[in-house]
């Protein structure tokens, strides 16, 4: 596994040359002497929807910010439309308390079009977003009263409309309860597959990562593995990951077996 060169195929005997939407070739980033990311390859395709799990500390959101060139990278190629590319960043207090009603926070996205004011096609594209998301009604309320399964519906929204060929989601469901989590996937899921969405995530679950991303990017600082979410679950990573993920509703063996969240298991008890 790791760097994949651009995709060639024949067509009515004409040669095609597919580009990759994210190409990323031995990348390396260091804060000082601490190396975060070292020697990280690989590349996803419009349509694609990639996890990158890992355990804390592994690199997942310092390789997100250096593709996204949030950070600097000490050395290595990476190839992205940015100005296409919507990101959802790990939510801190200050988004919390963003002085702003909804409305204006999702409007926002429209940033990235380069305007000096927001045309009627942007505003346009806000509403159906919100539409999407169900948060019309909420449009003048603001957005430092809402929940924060509402603020991070409001969020995936406003990076909704930065995004035109891809969204960059840094754990967009930490925090919040099993249910939200739940939705929250599945609008993304369906982003993908209805609206060829293309989907780069941050997730600490693999579980809910191998039932809805197309590919797996596992990170130890360096790249463990990326190929196919069906291809991650026949590995030891996987196996080893499971163990380790965190349901806020069930715990150990007295889960409920319909449940598709993560566990936490005793040793010997993976299920």
């Amino acid at each position: 596994m790791g760097f994949f060169d651009e995709k060639k195929c024949v067509c009515f005997g004409k040669r095609l040359e597919i580009m990759a939407l994210v190409e990323c070739k031995n990348v390396c980033v260091n804060y000082g002497s601490f190396v975060a990311c070292e020697n990280i390859s690989f590349s996803m395709n419009q349509g694609d929807y990639v996890c990158i799990v890992g355990a804390n500390g592994s690199g997942k959101t310092t390789l997100v910010k250096s593709i996204l060139n949030l950070v600097p990278i000490k050395s290595g190629e990476i190839k992205i439309d940015r100005k296409n590319t919507g990101y959802l960043s790990q939510q801190s207090m200050i988004q919390r308390d963003f002085p702003a009603n909804v409305w204006e926070v999702v409007l926002s996205g429209s940033i990235n079009s380069g305007r000096l004011f927001y045309s009627k096609s942007d505003k346009d594209d806000a509403l159906e977003k919100m539409k999407m998301l169900g948060i019309v009604e909420l449009s003048s309320k603001p957005f430092s009263r809402l929940s924060g399964g509402q603020q991070q519906r409001v969020l995936l929204a406003r990076a909704m409309v930065a995004a035109k060929k891809l969204i960059v989601l840094d754990e967009p469901v930490t925090g919040l309860d099993p249910l939200v989590t739940d939705e929250l996937y599945s609008i993304i899921k369906k982003l993908n597959r209805e609206k060829n969405l293309s989907v780069l995530m941050v997730s600490h679950d693999v579980h809910r990562a191998v039932q809805n991303a197309t590919h797996i990017l596992h990170l130890n600082k360096s790249l463990v593995f990326f190929g196919t979410s069906t291809e991650y679950q026949k590995t030891d990573f996987y196996k080893e990951m499971g163990n380790v993920e965190v349901c806020t509703t069930h715990f150990s063996s007295c889960h409920d077996a319909n449940c598709s969240a993560s566990h936490v298991f005793k040793t010997g008890d993976m299920r």
